[in-house]
């Protein structure tokens, strides 16, 4: 056997030294992405995608230059949030996302459908395939910070983002359910897999204030994200509360104007986890 040169892409022994090969997917050329930061939930129907759009428009009003890549294929929202239609447009360089009222940069599978009402019924691999081509064939040009929406669970999607996309944190979304904590921890031990770092918790739905005594009502069971948070080492980025308001510019696709003070904690994690 000859003497290792340390040079494991032109060897194709299989010996001890070997180095692990990089599974990151190369960005465009022409992109120039700050700071990407994943948003996940180990189950669904916790209100990821609109903390997600919570958090871009935060940011955006923060002046920082913001994307949003819609990672969750077979259930994407968040053109309807920002209220943004039309096709991305094509150049010779790849593919521009289109930027919504405000100045958010969004790609999301939605944008490329003949109906926005047309399933997506496409295997795994598949849909691991579109979201790597969101980041490598969109131009994604002077983002401060680029949010994906994951899908929830920990299947294959999750797994080609954090395998493909150099993600520097996640913000792991829940709900106040007996079952938050072991949901909780399947994200998170799933990043520590993926050796990517937690920024911290959002609990959604945390409470409802009556509008009339302004009493906090715990419509969804008492809280247990502090204890989750104080377990795991993580701490707490904010709880949201159910807000009609937040729900009715969701749905009318004017999120961009509504008032979201209350993911500014949240906001305020990111900064500091990330900061720029």
């Amino acid at each position: 056997m000859s003497e290792c040169n340390n040079n494991c892409a032109s060897c194709s022994a299989d010996c001890d030294s070997r180095q692990a090969e990089s599974l990151l997917a190369q960005a465009n050329p022409l992109s120039s992405v700050k700071k990407v930061i994943a948003v996940v939930s180990g189950k669904g129907g916790v209100g990821k995608s609109t903390v997600t759009s919570m958090l871009a428009v935060e940011m955006n009003r923060r002046g920082y230059h913001v994307g949003v890549l819609d990672a969750d294929i077979t259930g994407p929202s968040i053109p309807k949030a920002l209220n943004i239609q039309g096709r991305p447009t094509g150049v010779e360089e790849g593919m521009l996302p289109i930027r919504s009222e405000t100045g958010i940069d969004v790609m999301s599978i939605n944008l490329l459908l003949e109906n926005d009402t047309d399933p997506v019924i496409w295997r795994g691999p598949i849909l691991g395939g579109v979201v790597k081509q969101f980041w490598t064939d969109v131009v994604w040009k002077d983002v401060d910070y680029l949010f994906v929406d994951m899908p929830p669970g920990t299947g294959d999607v999750p797994l080609t983002v954090f395998q493909s996309l150099p993600i520097d944190g996640i913000v792991v979304v829940t709900s106040p359910q007996e079952l938050v904590s072991m949901i909780v921890k399947k994200a998170v031990n799933m990043a520590g897999m993926m050796n990517i770092p937690v920024v911290g918790l959002v609990e959604n739905y945390s409470y409802l204030k009556c509008p009339d005594c302004g009493k906090e009502i715990s419509v969804f069971g008492k809280s247990r994200i502090d204890e989750a948070g104080r377990e795991l080492g993580l701490p707490v980025l904010a709880k949201l509360p159910i807000d009609p308001l937040v729900a009715q510019a969701m749905d009318e696709g004017l999120l961009e104007h509504a008032k979201v003070d209350a993911i500014a904690p949240a906001a305020d994690g990111i900064e500091r986890f990330g900061k720029l």
